[in-house]
C-alpha cells in the first residue's frame, strides 16, 4: 500500500471508530459489535505503525473513551486511566515484548502478571481516612464522570476499609510483610471493572420480555449503562459486581503481584484466576486455556492482560500514544472481524437453489482464516446494502458458516459495484425462477448433477480426497461455499470449520490433504472431469498421448487442437467416444473451470503420463478382484497400465488373465466358465518382475 492510499484508509479509519466510540462512550449505545471494531482499531494501529509520520494528536490511538456527559459532575484523575493495545496471536505478542525491550534498551527477563479481561466498565475508587468517598469512570482517561452514589449500591465495593490491624493479619495470612508498605496514607485510590453476571443479565432479559419490551444486547452495556443512571435506584437494582485490580497510591509495592494480595489484603474483591507467569510460553498457556473455558465463568471475558510485573520496567516503559507500554490486552480469536467483500459470486446448490456468496480478503475471525461468507438470498443483499468492494463485519458467532452482519458505507470510495443475480444458471444455462425469496434453476436435474459431479471428482480414482465425502459435499452446497471442483480449491480453513462435526483441527487436517491433492497425475485429472465416455482407460490413454501437459490450461490448449477424426486414430476412441470429448473440450464453462483450477494452484504431473520403457503386459487385459496383501487394487491396476497392459473392470473375450486376493466375488466365477487363467497374489507379483 502506498502513503497516500494508507493515508486515506487512516483517515477513514479515525472517522469510523470515533463515531463508533462516541455512541458507545457517551450515549451508551452499541453501534457495532466489540470485536468488530477491535479489528477496526488494529488495522488502524498496524497503519500508524507503518506510517508513523501519519500519526495526529486526534488519532484513536492516542486517547482514550469519549467525553464525559455533561449530567455528571467532573472527576480530575490524579494519574491518568490508561487504555491497552491488542494483541490477537502469539506473533503479536512476541513482536510487543521485542518492542518494549527495544524501548528499555536491555534484555529483560520474562516475568509477567496475567488478568482475565472482564468485558466492563473501567473506575477508579478513593478512600479517605478508610472510607469510600469518590468512585468515577475513565471517561477520557484524565477526566472522567463522578458516579459515587451508584457505586455504593454495589455490594463487591467496600464502603469502609478494615482497620490497620485487620489488613496486617491478612496480609500475613497471603505472605506479605506488612512493615515492608506504608500503611499510615490516609488517601488510598484503587482502580477495577464494573460487570454484570451472566446470570444477571439473562434475568433482566427475561424481565424485558415478560414485558414485551427490547432485550439488552450484552452484560458490557448493560453495566455501562447502569453506572450513568442519574438514579441510584436504577443502578441498585441491577446487581453489579467488580473486581478491582490496580493500586495507584505508593505504599511501598514494587510488582504488580504485590497490589492484588494488598487489595485483597484492604478488603476488595480481586479475580482468583489471575496469575504470576515466567514466560511467553505460560501466558499463551493461559490465554488459551481461559479461551476454551470462558463460557463457564460467570461473567464475560475478551482476552487477557498481560503486564510486566516489575512496576519499575512498567514505570520505565512509560506511555505510546493511549497505552502503556508495559502491558498490553491479548485478546481471543474474536468472533467478528472487518474485511472488504473482494466480489460476490453465485454457487448453485444441490436442489438448483442459487446463493450468493462473498468472496473476502482473507480474515481471522473465531481463530480461523475465513476467505467466504454466506449472503444467503438477494432480499438478503438488499437489506444489508452490501456491494462488491464494501467494507464489511463478518461473523462466526456460535460457529455458525460465516456471514456478512453489517455494511460500513462510510469507506466507500466510489468504485463499488451492485450485485445483480443472474437471469440464467451458472451451471447448465438454464432460466433462473424466482421461488418465494430463493432464485432457482428451472433445470430440475441440474442440481442433482452437480452434487454427483463432484461426488466423482474426489473419489478414489480421481483426485482421491479423503475426508471430504458426500455428507460434507452436500453441506458445502447448501451454504453456497462451492459450485464447481474448482471451489474445492478456494476453500479456507475457516469455511470448513464451521460445518457440523468439524472443529479447526479436523478442518485443518482436511485443508492439508486438499492443498496435498492440488498436485495430481493427468490420467486421473482427466478422469476427474466427468467427460461423458471417459473412463480410466481412457483417460489413461489420453494421458500417455499428451504426456508432455503440465497444467490444466495446456490442456485445454492440446485437446481442442484434435479434430474428430484426429481423436478417432487413437485405440478404442470411436466415434461417440470422440464428439464427448471434443464437445467437451471446445464449451467455454469448462475452459473457465479450467482457468479457475490453474488460478487455484493445481497442476499436473508429467512422470506418470509417459509409459515405461518396459512393455512386459502390452497387449494383454487384467482383472483385478478381491483384496490383496501386499498392494491396493488401484496400485495393481496402476502396475499392470505402467507396462502397457489394460486393467478392465469386467470379465469378457478379451481378459487375458484375473488377479484373485482375498474375498475375490463374482468375477472369479466368470473367468473360470471360459477358462481365463486365475492368479493369486504371488503369481501377479511375479509377473510384475518378468
Amino acid at each position: 500500500m502506498t502513503a497516500p492510499n494508507a493515508q486515506k484508509r487512516i483517515e477513514a479509519l479515525r472517522r469510523e471508530i470515533n463515531a463508533h466510540r462516541h455512541s458507545y462512550h457517551v450515549h451508551d449505545r452499541e453501534t457495532i459489535s466489540a470485536d468488530a471494531l477491535d479489528s477496526l482499531k488494529k488495522e488502524l494501529f498496524d497503519l500508524e505503525t507503518a506510517y508513523p509520520q501519519l500519526i495526529t494528536p486526534d488519532s484513536p490511538t492516542q486517547r482514550v473513551g469519549g467525553r464525559p456527559l455533561p449530567e455528571f459532575k467532573k472527576v480530575t484523575h490524579e494519574a491518568r486511566m490508561l487504555s491497552f493495545n491488542d494483541a490477537f496471536s502469539e506473533k503479536d505478542m512476541r513482536e510487543w515484548f521485542s518492542r518494549l525491550e527495544s524501548h528499555l534498551g536491555e534484555e529483560i527477563s520474562p516475568e509477567f502478571y496475567c488478568e482475565l479481561k472482564i468485558d466492563g466498565l473501567a473506575i477508579e475508587l478513593v478512600y479517605e481516612n478508610g472510607v469510600f468517598v469518590q468512585g468515577s469512570t475513565r471517561g477520557d482517561g484524565h477526566v472522567g464522570e463522578d458516579v459515587t452514589q451508584n457505586l455504593r449500591t454495589v455490594e463487591a465495593i467496600p464502603l469502609n476499609l478494615p482497620e490497620k490491624r485487620e489488613i496486617i493479619a491478612a496480609m500475613k495470612k497471603l505472605g506479605l510483610d506488612a512493615k515492608k508498605y506504608d500503611l499510615s496514607k490516609n488517601r488510598l485510590v484503587v482502580r477495577g471493572e464494573i460487570f454484570l453476571d451472566t446470570k444477571e443479565f439473562n434475568r433482566m432479559n427475561r424481565e424485558q420480555r415478560a414485558k414485551g419490551e427490547k432485550e439488552y444486547a450484552n452484560p458490557r452495556n448493560v453495566a455501562a449503562g447502569s453506572i450513568r443512571q442519574l438514579d441510584p435506584r436504577v443502578t441498585a437494582s441491577r446487581k453489579l459486581n467488580s473486581f478491582e485490580y490496580a493500586l495507584v497510591t505508593d505504599l511501598g509495592q514494587t510488582k504488580h503481584e504485590e497490589e492484588h494480595l494488598i487489595l485483597k489484603a484492604f478488603g476488595f474483591k480481586t479475580n482468583p484466576h489471575n496469575r504470576l507467569v515466567y514466560s511467553l510460553d505460560e501466558v499463551f498457556a493461559f490465554q488459551t486455556h481461559w479461551g476454551v473455558r470462558r463460557e463457564k465463568l460467570a461473567y464475560e471475558i475478551d482476552g487477557i492482560v498481560v503486564i510486566a510485573n516489575r512496576n519499575d520496567l512498567f514505570a520505565r516503559g512509560g506511555v505510546a500514544g493511549k497505552a502503556p507500554r508495559g502491558a498490553i490486552a491479548y485478546k481471543f480469536s474474536p468472533r467478528e472481524a472487518t474485511t472488504r467483500v473482494v466480489r460476490i459470486a453465485v454457487q448453485v446448490g444441490r436442489t438448483g437453489v442459487l446463493t450468493p456468496v462473498a468472496e473476502l480478503e482473507p480474515v481471522n475471525v473465531g481463530g480461523v482464516v475465513i476467505r467466504h461468507a454466506t449472503l444467503h438470498n438477494d432480499d438478503e443483499i438488499r437489506r444489508l446494502g452490501v456491494k462488491m468492494g464494501d467494507t464489511v463485519v463478518v461473523s462466526r458467532a456460535g460457529d455458525v458458516i460465516p456471514r456478512v452482519v453489517q455494511v460500513l458505507p462510510h469507506f466507500r470510495t466510489g468504485k463499488e459495484k451492485r450485485f445483480i443475480m443472474p437471469e440464467y444458471c451458472p451451471v447448465d444455462g438454464s432460466n433462473v425462477v424466482r421461488d418465494g425469496v430463493a432464485y432457482r434453476c428451472s433445470n430440475p436435474a441440474c442440481g442433482a448433477r452437480l452434487r454427483e459431479a463432484l461426488y466423482h471428482f474426489v473419489s478414489r480414482k480421481a483426485f482421491d480426497i479423503r475426508g471430504l465425502g458426500p455428507k460434507i459435499i452436500d453441506r458445502l452446497l447448501d451454504e453456497g461455499l462451492i459450485s464447481d471442483a474448482a471451489d474445492i480449491f478456494s476453500l479456507a480453513e475457516g469455511d470448513i470449520a464451521a460445518l457440523p462435526r468439524f472443529g479447526k483441527k479436523s478442518a485443518g487436517n482436511l485443508m492439508e490433504e486438499i492443498r496435498a491433492k492440488k498436485r495430481v497425475s493427468l490420467t486421473r485429472f482427466l478422469y476427474s472431469l466427468g467427460i461423458i465416455h471417459v473412463g480410466e482407460e481412457t483417460a489413461l490413454l489420453l494421458a500417455r498421448k499428451e504426456s508432455s501437459v503440465t497444467s490444466p490450461l495446456g490442456l485445454w490448449s492440446s485437446m481442442r487442437a484434435y479434430s474428430l477424426e484426429g481423436l478417432q486414430e487413437m485405440p478404442d476412441i470411436g466415434p461417440k467416444v470422440a464428439e464427448s470429448i471434443r464437445t467437451w473440450f471446445h464449451d467455454r464453462r469448462n475452459e473457465n473451470l479450467l482457468k479457475r483450477f490453474e488460478a487455484s494452484g493445481v497442476t499436473i504431473e508429467t512422470r506418470d503420463n509417459a509409459p515405461r520403457k518396459r512393455q512386459s503386459l502390452s497387449g494383454k487385459t487384467f482383472v483385478v478382484t478381491g483384496t490383496l496383501s501386499s498392494l491396493s487394487r488401484e496400485q495393481a491396476k496402476e502396475e499392470i497400465r505402467v507396462r502397457g497392459g489394460e486393467a478392465g473392470e469386467h470379465v469378457s473375450s478379451r481378459t487375458t488373465g484375473i488377479i484373485a486376493g482375498e474375498n475375490p466375488g463374482s468375477k472369479l466365477e466368470k473367468a473360470r466358465t471360459p477358462g481365463i487363467p486365475v492368479l493369486d497374489e504371488k503369481e501377479f507379483l511375479t509377473l510384475l518382475e518378468e
